[in-house]
């Protein structure tokens, strides 16, 4: 427990958490700046509910919030309350009065790596570049077997290009770029708190929307209501913000759903392990979820059929038994 930085008058309490690097974890998104911390400094007086950042003595605490998570009050697919859903809409509105030259922080991307403000076509050129190369290319090898099992290869990115291509100019600003109820804590006084930062990049503000809206799972009237007061909220901010909405962000949305297909075939496959007890029903199971999620992802894709979940599932436990023949003997 310490006093709140600042607040010494007050002597109130808080708990602080100690903040360290995760490592090795695999990285299914491009990251922009080089430190969360860093960020979160720079922008805690531009947007409300950020946790603040103290350092003390080289270690760095960031404050923490008495509450729980968005997601343990009101599930995905159920409708969030009207006092927090303004909250979000608060939140987009202040993330877009953020432009690039706003601040002045170190990037991870080299400066001739990152699109001109504006060109939204180059922005997500980057994204999928990104889900191409250190997200499929560099796992291909290992997990060739799945990707074949669900028809997705090299060409799949040359189908999503032609997809996306074409988008509206919008004016780049700070995005989070990972706002789902598992990222919102909710405390005592339903004050709405926004955590996890690693994801925040500039650029299109309306892939920030169709982030949100993918993630969320909204039931369908509250996530047109989130895109229409999405749209009010950022027009009033800076116009032009929502540029082609109604033709761009469906494609946007699609392009999370590809995105996702590549990166949860990895996941599922590493989440079954290599254990040799484990059981048929789980690979059922898994089967079942990526089968959902390639069949919202085969237009994009350009996929004629959708192989069937029973073969996704024959696809994970060969798969499982490789691993398992692979991996070195205990000692």
């Amino acid at each position: 427990m310490f006093p709140l930085p600042g607040a010494a008058e007050t002597r109130r309490q808080v708990r602080w958490k100690c903040r360290e690097p995760y490592s090795e974890l695999l990285w299914f998104d491009r990251r922009c700046f080089s430190s969360e911390e860093q960020l979160l400094k720079s922008i805690g007086q531009r947007i409300a509910g950020i946790p603040e950042i103290f350092e003390v003595s080289g270690t760095v605490l960031q404050r923490f919030i008495e509450g729980e998570t968005l997601g343990s009050f009101h599930q995905s697919g159920t409708r969030v309350p009207d006092g927090l859903f303004n909250q979000i809409v608060k939140l987009f509105s202040e993330l877009v009065a953020v432009s690039p030259s706003a601040l002045d922080i170190e990037r991870i991307c080299k400066a001739d790596d990152r699109p001109l403000d504006g060109d939204t076509d180059g922005f997500l050129e980057r994204l999928i570049e990104f889900s191409e190369h250190r997200v499929y290319e560099q796992n291909s090898e290992r997990f060739a077997l799945l990707f074949q099992a669900l028809g997705v290869d090299f060409d799949s990115f040359k189908r999503l290009r032609k997809h996306v291509s074409g988008l509206q100019k919008r004016p780049f600003c700070l995005l989070h770029a990972d706002l789902h109820r598992e990222n919102f804590i909710v405390d005592p006084d339903r004050r709405l708190w926004t955590i996890d930062w690693e994801l925040a990049m500039f650029g299109d503000p309306l892939y920030d929307l169709a982030t949100h809206l993918y993630l969320m799972r909204y039931p369908p009237r509250q996530e047109r209501q989130m895109a229409e007061e999405w749209c009010a909220a950022v027009e009033k901010i800076r116009p032009g913000s929502s540029n082609g909405m109604d033709v761009d962000l469906p494609r946007l949305i699609d392009f999370k759903r590809v995105q996702s297909v590549f990166t949860d075939v990895i996941r599922e496959a590493l989440s079954l392990g290599v254990e040799p007890d484990r059981h048929r029903r789980q690979f059922a199971h898994a089967g079942a979820k990526l089968r959902k999620i390639l069949a919202a992802s085969a237009p994009p894709l350009g996929l004629d059929s959708v192989p069937s979940s029973t073969r996704i599932a024959a696809a994970l436990e060969r798969w499982h038994h490789e691993q398992a023949d692979e991996a070195p003997p205990e000692k």
